[in-house]
């Protein structure tokens, strides 16, 4: 079946760390370029970072650049995105998509995507 699996959300206060994972099913994550989403409640989803395949070049949303990283091992067929120095705006659903272009040029938009995971919950809270 192909798929994609987010796991690692969870509950974590300001300034502490969280890893995410985006686990691929049913196809090689290395030919596809990857994109991480967000969704904080009553906000629309904003895209956050993208992985290249080949090079594996990236890139990152504003708002997260320099805390988050995003990388990826074709091995275990996963894609992650760390997080460091979260902040409360941080919280949001984070779900990670396989994109319709193999090179990210810019943050990814939902009309890129081909396939979705069903994300997992990150809330930053003291």
């Amino acid at each position: 079946q192909v798929q994609l699996v987010e796991s690692g959300g969870g509950l974590v206060q300001p300034g502490e760390s969280l890893r995410v994972s985006c686990a691929a099913s049913g196809f090689s994550l290395r030919y596809y370029a990857i994109g991480w989403f967000r969704q904080a409640p009553g906000k629309e989803r904003e895209g956050v970072s993208c992985i290249s395949s080949g090079d594996g070049s990236t890139v990152y949303a504003d708002s997260v650049k320099g805390r988050f990283t995003i990388s990826r091992d074709n091995v275990k067929n996963t894609v992650y995105l760390q997080m460091n120095s979260l902040k409360s705006e941080d919280t949001a659903v984070y779900s990670c998509a396989r994109l319709s272009l193999n090179k990210c040029f810019e943050v990814p938009r939902a009309a890129m995507t081909t396939l979705w995971g069903r994300g997992t919950q990150v809330t930053v809270s003291s």
